[in-house]
């Protein structure tokens, strides 16, 4: 397993402590990290979708073509394919995996366009479960022993029809997660969490 370990947008002398305490994380691990040192790279972790069979990178604002070289470089096993975010933060703001071969996507007009892109640029075929709010459709996956499908995803409180769509999925534990402070500052439940496939030795 790779992950990336980078030089955040912004302010680099404040996330260059969190870069250093996320990569000794990964090093316990036993992880392989890829550097992304090429300064004229950006790529945001909230612009990369991967459905467990392929990756679709937004290009956005916090990342461009030259971060998505470099991801596809990394992982070539695997087909990286670009989508133009051209409303909201990044990717992941009105779209996120629901399970394995189900994309949540929101229903505005520019999410249903990048779904048709990637619908476009993809050999597989998914399942869609659409959102009537966008910031509804950033939702976390799991599949845990014992347990099985649990998705995190939004309060009734916070988005009242959304939640009711996420009723459709029988086969999911679902657990409402309250994301209303995190959105004050563009925060989503996915910007607050690594999920990695890997026990910690202990």
């Amino acid at each position: 397993m790779k992950c990336f370990v980078g030089t955040a947008l912004g302010n680099e002398t404040t996330f260059l402590g969190k870069t250093e305490a996320m990569r000794q994380a990964l090093k316990e691990l036993d992880l392989n990290i890829v550097d992304m040192s090429d300064q004229n790279a950006t790529l945001d972790g909230g612009d990369v979708l991967f459905t467990g069979r392929e990756f679709f990178v937004g290009l956005s604002k916090r990342t461009n073509q030259r971060g998505a070289e470099i991801l596809a470089d990394a992982f070539k096993d695997y087909a990286v394919s670009t989508v133009p975010v051209t409303d909201g933060l990044h990717l992941k703001s009105f779209c996120s995996m629901g399970g394995p071969g189900l994309i949540v996507i929101g229903s505005s007009e520019p999410a249903q366009k990048a779904l048709k892109i990637m619908q476009q640029m993809s050999d597989h075929r998914y399942d869609k479960l659409t959102v009537p709010d966008d910031l509804a459709a950033n939702t976390i996956y799991m599949n845990l022993p014992n347990k099985g499908h649990v998705l995190l995803h939004c309060t009734p409180d916070e988005f009242p029809d959304s939640a009711k769509v996420f009723e459709k999925l029988k086969d999911h534990m679902l657990i409402p997660v309250s994301n209303m402070e995190k959105a004050k500052v563009d925060g989503a439940l996915t910007c607050c969490s690594i999920l990695i496939n890997k026990k910690a030795k202990v």
